[in-house]
């Protein structure tokens, strides 16, 4: 399934994620986000206040054949409603191995949390390559440099704090892509995001 995050992360190396916002506001950022160039977007459900702009992302994404993602899916039941709903990947804050595990039963692509080299290690013992360093704000990418020393296969997308203040330092470091949300809440942060990248 890492295929999944190759494809849409290498020619444009950026998840939006958008994260608290209405329905309507989140359709608004995820066409700024898709018209920008990126393929994959993600809202979190991290409460049930959250699913019905899950819904409008997941609708808006297929009247125009682009991709959303479920964020911060805990548990098989959360799960079970973001796939009911149309979400195309998941996204979890850490290694939820319950989730993992129906994920991959599934063929779903999922992008688990690692903050640890033990949460690394387990990652790459279920095959997952592409992994969420998460808060990467925190972790720094000197973590990143660290982590690729023994672990030279693993993808990691940093997310938790990303900005286009911070992103660049992240890909050099050795990121494969950033999950950034603010960016695209004007015109000016998308420019700003369009220098770094």
């Amino acid at each position: 399934m890492d295929h999944f995050f190759a494809a849409h992360l290498t020619r444009r190396r950026v998840i939006g994620i958008f994260r608290g916002q209405s329905p309507e506001r989140t359709v608004e950022l995820c066409h700024r986000a898709w018209d920008s160039g990126v393929e994959l977007v993600e809202v979190p459900v991290q409460s049930p206040a959250a699913v019905p702009s899950l819904r409008a992302a997941v609708e808006a994404a297929q009247e125009r054949g682009a991709l959303v993602g479920a964020g911060t899916v805990l548990r098989l039941d959360q799960l079970e409603e973001v796939l009911a709903f149309g979400a195309s990947f998941v996204v979890c804050p850490g290694l939820h191995e319950e989730v993992v595990t129906e994920c991959l039963r599934r063929g779903v692509p999922i992008l688990p949390g690692v903050a640890t080299s033990t949460e690394v290690a387990k990652a790459l013992s279920y095959g997952l390559n592409w992994l969420k360093a998460f808060p990467a704000e925190q972790l720094t990418p000197g973590w990143i440099r660290a982590q690729l020393g023994p672990f030279p296969d693993v993808r990691f997308v940093a997310t938790g704090g990303i900005s286009a203040a911070n992103a660049s330092d992240f890909l050099a470091a050795g990121c494969r892509a950033v999950a950034i949300g603010s960016a695209f809440g004007s015109e000016s942060g998308i420019q700003a995001l369009e220098r770094v990248l």
